[in-house]
């Protein structure tokens, strides 16, 4: 392992830009055994804003060319809309970096595979930003189901609920467009619920193997932001003009596993009431477990000899990560699961090992995703074994 920092180069300065960088200014003062790193680029298309971010968030230098940056770092994060995942995280493994991408992989699966074939073929680690994987109370549920305290696996359910676009005056964005997003909460939500059911299930219950799925779209045009800038959580902006959503709203799935559990799994940027709330559940033969994003410390679990749920508050020292962090009952937030995923994915890089979830894992559920939509279309359930 060498003793220099790596450097980083970051696409994006946004919302996820926010929090990886947020992640890599915290790692040194609570997981002192990370790698060193130095934010080296931020790169962006918009020069002056930036300029601003890249000061605020602790960067050298800015760039609005990707191109002109990517083999001049020791790792690139690509944080920028699914429609630029592919061809600045393929030449920057082709250049030698490592490379963290956040999810979906792509916003197709014919990219997704191009990115899965890069990274095969790459020097440098490339892993993929599911960061629900690296909740504390998801480790443990995982270790549970793992130890086979629910037995045998029967259900998955999974759910992802948001309300932000459910007042039809709330402006468009480019996760309203096909051509940049791929899919709406299919693939910005679903993504998310499908990697955690593969995950927490997978040495138990095997893989999904078949799957059927609709999809749905509320509100067939939006506004477009005026001059004010309208945002997400503006209510829209002050322009008359409107662009069409070309994404699903909503979508839902059945699927089966390996061992013929069965899975359903929904998500919907339309259930008013519902900010961030990523919930699954699994049931088994000896007991069950439940847990949701807005209970993030918590899992409730019923094991063979209790006679209901027990809440678990998942903070104790022993805990997954919880000894880096603050004394039992001191609870951590949605923020402390970047700085577990970039501490994981940077000592790969460090080690020269592989990072897990991986390019891999990305493509498997772009693969998913993409029979989904397959599904809806044909009217039919779709074999993904």
């Amino acid at each position: 392992m060498s003793n220099e920092p790596l450097t980083i180069g970051m696409l994006g300065y946004r919302f996820m830009g926010k929090a990886h960088s947020n992640a890599l200014e915290r790692l040194p003062m609570f997981f002192p055994e990370a790698p060193e790193v130095e934010r080296d680029v931020l790169i962006g298309r918009d020069e002056e804003a930036v300029a601003e971010a890249a000061e605020r968030f602790g960067f050298n230098r800015t760039s609005t060319d990707w191109e002109a940056v990517v083999d001049e770092v020791d790792v690139f994060y690509n944080l920028g809309p699914n429609a630029i995942h592919a061809d600045p995280s393929i030449a920057a493994l082709e250049a030698g970096a490592s490379v963290f991408c956040e999810k979906p992989l792509a916003h197709t699966l014919e990219d997704a595979e191009r990115m899965r074939d890069a990274a095969r073929d790459a020097e440098g680690t490339a892993g993929i930003a599911f960061n629900y994987r690296f909740i504390p109370a998801i480790q443990y549920a995982k270790q549970l189901i793992d130890a086979g305290e629910l037995g045998e696996i029967h259900h998955v359910r999974g759910q992802y609920l948001q309300d932000w676009l459910a007042d039809p005056t709330s402006p468009w964005s480019w996760r309203n467009d096909e051509e940049v997003a791929g899919s709406g909460a299919l693939g910005d939500l679903g993504a998310h619920t499908l990697d955690l059911a593969r995950f927490l299930v997978g040495e138990q219950a095997g893989d999904l193997t078949r799957l059927s799925g609709q999809l749905k779209t509320f509100v067939d045009e939006r506004p477009v932001p005026g001059d004010d800038g309208g945002t997400l959580s503006s209510g829209g902006g002050d322009s008359t003009e409107t662009r069409e959503v070309t994404v699903d709203d909503a979508y839902t799935a059945q699927a089966e596993f390996e061992n013929g559990a069965v899975g359903t799994f929904e998500a919907t940027r339309f259930a008013t009431g519902h900010k961030n709330d990523h919930n699954i559940v699994i049931n088994g033969s000896k007991g069950s477990l439940r847990f949701s994003v807005e209970r993030l410390n918590e899992i409730e679990l019923l094991t063979e000899d209790d006679r209901g749920f027990q809440t678990i508050l998942v903070t104790d020292e022993d805990d997954p990560y919880i000894d880096c962090w603050w004394p039992a009952g001191h609870i951590i937030g949605w923020e402390h699961t970047f700085v577990h995923e970039n501490y994981e994915f940077l000592t790969a890089v460090a080690e020269g090992k592989e990072h897990t979830p991986s390019f891999e894992d990305g493509y498997r559920v772009q693969e998913l995703l993409e029979a989904i939509e397959r599904s809806d279309e044909r009217g039919e359930w779709v074999d993904v074994s």
